[in-house]
């Protein structure tokens, strides 16, 4: 009976291992046929086609598309491409260190880089590129701009430049650096008590940039912190472990990742003493902190090391590898889900199980999972990481956006830098009433139309009732509310005056103090920093939102 059994077991074991054998042999079979089909129908297009067809682009759009059925995280990198890919991940290039853009079919300096090529060489923001070793730019987009700029450490390059408000342009000559990207474009005491940093990546050296940061700002008096993660969108996971492990202890988990290949699942704990366990932390977050960012948020939460504070967070709990190709090209794939203390994945959208129509949805609140931080406190999976205290971000008004998105804050800027050599600090600087006065005027003859909300409601309605045939019954009263919430430009600039003003004195800062000068102009009214300094200075309050139920 026993021999039996056994006997049965391996027959079992055997049926199973044949089962498993053959549906990979069937896996394998159709990966083959299908490339088959693929590279035959490629051949008859490429001969047939009544345009000549060019291979590389067609096959590029080939691959984009399948990649792009998968997640929006899995993209193929070709050899034209690594430089960039390489800047992105290590936050090294080789160029004169400077930010560009185009307005209006023109090149300028959006910012240089302290201490750079273009800072040392004398370019400001607002400075309009003609020309680049000779070749003229101007109507170029930025990335050709940009590969014009690049290149290696210690060659020269030489712009044709002209400065806001000048007719006559100039000859730069400057030589390239390799350039490194700061993660932690600003840290400083916002006031004689609370310090402040801001990580913008997580490049190469991420850590190593916020231990300095703390260890500068204990160093100037810092008891308490905030710690700035909004709009980031993430990088290096060996580097949010690392930051991570700068506040909570030695040996715990920080975070974990799971994926099909089990030999690739792993645990990542901290390995080193923490730099501060103890100074009182708030972290800020928003609807643009994401992957690597919202690890390093989750696990604050989780250990009840810090207070967050700001907007949920993007919800990417996807963990991505790159994997070599043929020809220098490269595949970044994602490879796993991670994990953080509590146990939750913070992943948002369920990329593996596309709608009918191809779109993916998001994971609805009712089907969340709770978790428990250290303390006991209640967390949720699947959404983002939650802030213990949500802030209302502001909402604009219709001129204020219509002013920015015209780029007139930064025309303005430009002109009263030209006008006036020199402000107090960022910190203290602030626009007087007689300075308010000269934006109006110029904005008189600039093009500043635009619809509100109510207004876009109004004709909405009234298309509905000319639809209806009830057009003319209510004609005179719609005519009345239109009359009474019909803008005005000159009333509406003294009603939105205050967030005006707010952005435009950032604006005008940044001339002066580059983008420190332009984090620091916002430090007064900004809503999360101001939270963030409410709960930092309530040691009751701050403790009540760690502790558990």
């Amino acid at each position: 009976m026993y021999k039996k059994s056994i006997v049965g077991l391996l027959l079992g074991c055997l049926a199973m291992g044949l089962f498993a054998f053959k549906t990979e042999s069937e896996r394998y079979f159709e990966i083959a046929k299908n490339l088959d089909v693929f590279a035959t129908l490629f051949k008859e297009v490429n001969t047939y086609y009544v345009d000549d067809v060019p291979p590389a682009k067609m096959v590029r759009t080939g691959i984009d598309a399948m990649l792009k059925s998968l997640d929006p995280y899995t993209n193929y990198i070709p050899e034209d491409d690594i430089e960039d890919f390489r800047t992105m991940t290590t936050g090294q290039y080789g160029g004169i260190g400077a930010l560009i853009g185009n307005r209006d079919g023109k090149v300028v300096v959006q910012m240089p880089y302290e201490n750079s090529p273009a800072h040392k060489a004398g370019l400001v923001i607002g400075d309009e590129i003609l020309k680049i070793d000779g070749v003229v730019v101007t109507g170029k987009n930025t990335s050709d701009v940009s590969r014009l700029l690049k290149g290696q450490a210690n060659t020269p390059v030489k712009l044709e430049v002209r400065s806001y408000g000048q007719t006559k342009s100039r000859t730069v000559e400057l030589s390239r650096a390799n350039i490194m990207v700061e993660n932690v474009p600003y840290y400083g005491m916002i006031d004689n008590e609370i310090g402040y940093f801001q990580l913008s990546g997580f490049t190469m050296d991420a850590s190593k940039e916020v231990r300095m940061a703390v260890q500068k700002l204990k160093e100037q008096g810092a008891k308490k912190i905030i710690f700035d993660l909004r709009d980031n969108p993430g990088g290096l996971l060996h580097e949010a472990v690392n930051i991570s492990n700068l506040f909570v202890d030695k040996g715990k988990d920080i975070v974990s990742t799971k994926g099909r290949v089990k030999e690739w699942n792993k645990t990542y704990q901290a390995l080193d003493e923490p730099l501060d366990r103890d100074v009182p932390l708030v972290i800020l977050t928003s609807s643009r902190s994401a992957s690597a960012s919202e690890i390093v948020a989750g696990v604050m939460q989780d250990y009840d090391r810090a207070v967050l504070v700001g907007e949920r967070t993007f919800g990417k709990g996807l963990v991505q590898a790159t994997r070599p190709l043929s020809y220098n090209s490269q595949l970044k794939v994602t490879t796993a889900k991670y994990y953080i203390p509590s146990g939750r994945c913070i992943q948002a959208i369920d990329y593996s199980h596309p709608n009918e129509d191809g779109s993916v949805g998001t994971i609805p609140d009712s089907l969340r999972v709770a978790f428990k931080t250290a303390n006991g406190r209640t967390v949720y999976d699947g959404g983002g990481v939650s802030p213990d205290v949500e802030t209302k971000q502001p909402e604009f008004s219709e001129i204020t956006r219509t002013i920015a998105g015209k780029g007139y804050f930064f025309e303005y800027a430009n002109k009263y830098k030209a006008e006036n050599p020199s402000i107090p600090s960022a910190k203290k600087f602030k626009l007087s009433d007689a300075d308010y006065k000269k934006f109006v005027a110029f904005l008189g003859n600039k093009d500043v139309n635009y619809t509100t909300y109510v207004e876009r409601e109004l004709e909405d309605l009234s298309e509905k009732a000319k639809e209806g045939k009830h057009y003319e019954d209510i004609k005179s009263e719609l005519d009345a509310i239109k009359k009474k919430v019909s803008h005005n430009k000159s009333n509406d600039l003294m009603r939105f005056r205050s967030e005006i003003q707010e952005m435009l004195e950032a604006e005008i800062a940044s001339r002066y103090y580059l983008q420190k000068g332009y984090i620091e102009a916002t430090f007064d009214d900004d809503p999360d920093i101001l939270m963030a300094k409410r709960v930092l200075n309530d040691p009751q309050q701050y403790s009540s939102y760690l502790k558990g139920k």
